[in-house]
């Protein structure tokens, strides 16, 4: 296999010619972000990353971290089969199963699950809301990576399992995107100390953010993992 300039294998691209194109874009955004927001190297390497997903700079400074989010995630990670609940198929599906399954992690998400529907009907909630508490129910949550880039409504009922019963994911990755309630859910989310926690602030969001947040904490696992070897 070609030299990897940063020596990460599973969370690479596949190719030469697609890591190429993806370590030139890293360089660009280094070249052209300007001042960077007071990020540690580790927490650049995710805002980076989610700056390539959607060519947007505005996430150099919308982004922010609680002190351990970083290490908290890393260290699910790398302890091996954490599992990353998502409230919308959309981040299940654009997470790499290659990149997941080498550190024994797999995906679950409920939102169209019909027992899901069914009690957001009876009791008018959303899908979201039900979607969070079956995944509770399921045990999913203590330990887990959640990542949320849809509905905001998932975040404020997981804030409130977390604050009534006692849930703890590792980390929180809570990325809603919209206008109802989105800015407010995750400033909700920022209130928390007992679990980690990365959003963004404001409007902005969605489901490819939190991909490429996790997938960029899954290179620096692999980097890590090879530093320790």
């Amino acid at each position: 296999m070609p030299e990897i300039p940063n020596g990460n294998v599973v969370t690479e691209q596949l190719t030469a010619a697609g890591r190429a194109i993806e370590h030139d874009s890293f360089a660009v955004i280094d070249a052209e972000v300007g001042p960077q927001a007071f990020y540690t190297s580790a927490q650049w390497s995710i805002v980076r990353r989610m700056i390539h997903a959607n060519a947007d700079f505005d996430f150099n400074g919308l982004t922010d971290f609680h002190p351990d989010a970083v290490a908290a995630g890393l260290r699910a990670v790398l302890a091996g089969g954490a599992p990353v609940v998502a409230d919308v198929e959309m981040i299940c599906v654009g997470l790499s199963r290659p990149r997941l399954a080498h550190f024994g992690m797999a995906t679950h998400q409920f939102i169209s699950d019909a027992d899901v529907i069914a009690q957001a009907t009876a009791e008018g909630t959303t899908r979201a809301v039900q979607a969070m508490r079956q995944a509770h129910r399921h045990g999913l949550l203590d330990g887990a990576i959640v990542g949320i880039g849809n509905a905001p409504t998932a975040l404020i009922e997981l804030v409130r399992l977390i604050r009534e019963e006692g849930v703890k994911p590792a980390l929180v990755v809570g990325m809603p995107v919209g206008f109802v309630s989105a800015a407010e859910s995750k400033d909700l989310m920022a209130t928390v100390n007992e679990v980690p926690w990365i959003v963004i602030r404001g409007r902005k969001g969605g489901s490819t953010l939190v991909v490429a947040a996790i997938h960029a904490l899954l290179g620096l696992a692999e980097a890590q993992e090879r530093s320790s070897s």
